[in-house]
């Protein structure tokens, strides 16, 4: 008895629906329906990217019918691209180019003609027109005008002539190009994907929704931020992007997109801390490079899973009419996601596989935020402007990422952004402000004519004025210092500052302050130095 022949398994078109993207990498969802007989025994997928990871393909199912998913098979297929329709289409433009350049050849001849022709006119008008001038037959006026004429019939040949010879030149180039294109088009070559072959066991005919997902490389997504202060009314507006590029291979048109934090390819469990080992120096003839380091580096995580995956015993097939029947899956592997922030940005999304960035926004949100100026006179003599707010507590983390800051209507710059926790402060630098002016003098310097116990002493007093030019109370934090002594014989004292305030760390003075609108206030310090008589002071400068 003869085996019966099966039929080839059925090709299943499915469609992109879902795309959760990762930091470097994304987790592709296709579906597809198909309507089955009982009798099929596999179920195949071709043309899927290079970019897949073939360990992470999954497969489910539901529908009206049991079935049973006995595994995926991943295989490499190579095939050679269909070239006779680009050839014929490459063809076909370069003759029309080609005719068309012979058309603009044969113009610009006609042309050079005509041109020709005037120059020789003009040449022999010369000679006759002197003589009629001389014998007093023709008019001044009238041969201007002819010599006009002719001149102006040149002018405008040789522009056309000009135009023309550009077009020619544009077409050689394009034509170049065109069998540049051609010659590679009709040059070999294999075209490289991935097919899937999925065994099945249905029960009987009826209705059945395969889903297949698997991850790709060459996908990643970053936050970007806008983040404009206005400064009438102390508000933040911020605006959460994210910037999606991909180069999988794919176009993802219309999908329902997320976006995580999930890191899959660091692994799920923490690296082993190898022995950290140490020694004494050896003759540099034993010394050897590679091993040590090698010996002191961490020991590599294990690969886990891809995340998003959950695939059990048996998958949920559902139906409204009649009751939905699992179809059962052969393996089983689970991976956790705690920890991990994800956006759910919804469906038709269109990102395509173009390198470009793809910007999305997250979402927007309005803070209250405090404005201060900040100021060191001794460097600048302007006044920097900084806006502090808090991320609300109940508020979504902000990832690290780039922000475009904007005062008003103004943009300020770019800063990058940390990471800022629910209910976290933070500061935006805003730039100059000349909304405060600032004047810093020495005021005194004095030097001691006699010795005190046996040292020189020198003192110096500073003044400050700040001057609030705004209508508003303005809040400003400003630092000085003064000199910090590396010797035991060099002494540095704060006698005063006005306001008072303690001397900090390092010689630094700050003064916290609210400025009344159009008004000026003023700082002042002053401290001295005692130094032996017989020895000068280094960096004492500034």
């Amino acid at each position: 008895m003869e085996t019966p022949t099966l039929p080839p398994p059925p090709e299943l078109d499915t469609q992109i629906s879902a795309v959760t993207v990762y930091t470097d990498q994304a987790l592709i969802t296709r579906r597809g329906k198909l309507t089955l007989t009982g009798q099929e025994r596999a179920l195949t997928l071709s043309n899927l990217p290079l970019t897949v990871r073939s360990e992470s393909v999954r497969v489910s199912g539901q529908g009206t019918v049991a079935v049973k998913l006995l595994g995926v098979q991943t295989e490499r297929v190579y095939a050679t691209e269909p070239v006779a329709d680009r050839v014929a289409q490459l063809t076909h433009q370069i003759e029309q180019l080609e005719d068309q350049q012979r058309s603009l050849k044969d113009r610009v001849e006609a042309f050079q003609l005509q041109r020709s022709f005037i120059q020789s006119l003009s040449e022999k008008s010369v000679d006759r027109f002197s003589r009629s001038l001389s014998q007093q037959r023709v008019s001044l006026s009238d041969t201007g005008e002819l010599l006009t004429f002719l001149g102006r019939q040149y002018e405008d040949l040789s522009g056309t002539i000009a135009q023309q010879n550009k077009e020619i030149t544009q077409i050689d180039k394009h034509l170049t190009a065109l069998h540049q294109q051609l010659q590679q088009v009709k040059t070999p070559r294999t075209k490289e994907s991935y097919k899937l072959t999925v065994p099945i066991a249905p029960t009987g005919a009826g209705e059945f929704e395969l889903e297949v997902t698997y991850v790709c490389d060459y996908a990643s997504w970053q936050p970007l931020y806008d983040l404009r202060v206005h400064t009438a009314d102390n508000c933040l507006h911020l605006t959460y992007l994210a910037e999606i590029k991909q180069t999988t291979g794919e176009d993802w048109l219309g999908v329902a997109l997320t976006l995580s934090t999930a890191k899959p390819g660091l692994g799920t469990l923490p690296p082993k801390l190898a022995p950290w080992y140490i020694d004494v120096p050896m003759m540099p003839k034993a010394l050897s490079f590679g091993s040590s380091a090698r010996s002191a580096m961490p020991a590599p995580a294990p690969q886990s899973a891809a995340p998003g995956f959950e695939l059990t015993d048996t998958l949920s097939l559902s139906s409204p009419e009649p009751e939905p029947v699992f179809a059962e899956m052969v393996t089983a592997e689970i991976s956790n996601e705690g920890g991990v922030v994800t956006f759910v940005i919804g469906g038709n999304s269109d990102i395509p596989g173009d390198g470009g960035f793809h910007k999305f926004t997250i979402f927007e949100d309005e803070y209250p935020c405090q404005l201060t100026y900040v100021a060191m006179p001794k460097w600048v003599s302007f006044a920097y402007l900084q806006a502090i707010a808090s991320n609300p507590s109940t508020g979504a983390t902000l990832l690290p990422g780039n922000a475009n800051i904007f005062r008003d209507s103004i943009f300020v710059g770019t800063t990058p952004l940390e990471n800022i926790a629910p209910g976290q402060e933070f500061k935006l630098n805003l730039g100059i402000d000349e909304g405060l002016k600032i004047k810093r003098d020495l005021v005194e310097r004095k030097v001691d004519k006699q010795l005190i116990g046996g040292q020189r002493r020198i003192m110096y007093a500073y003044r400050i004025a700040v001057t609030n030019l705004r209508d508003r109370e303005a809040s400003l934090h400003l630092s000085e210092q003064i000199p910090v002594s590396r010797n035991e014989q060099i002494k540095v004292k704060l006698n005063r500052s006005q306001p008072q305030i303690p001397l900090g760390e390092m010689g630094l003075l700050e003064w916290n302050c609210l400025l009344p609108p159009k008004q000026t206030q003023e700082i002042a310090y002053q401290f001295t130095i005692e130094h032996p008589p017989n020895g000068g002071i280094i960096g004492l400068d500034g």
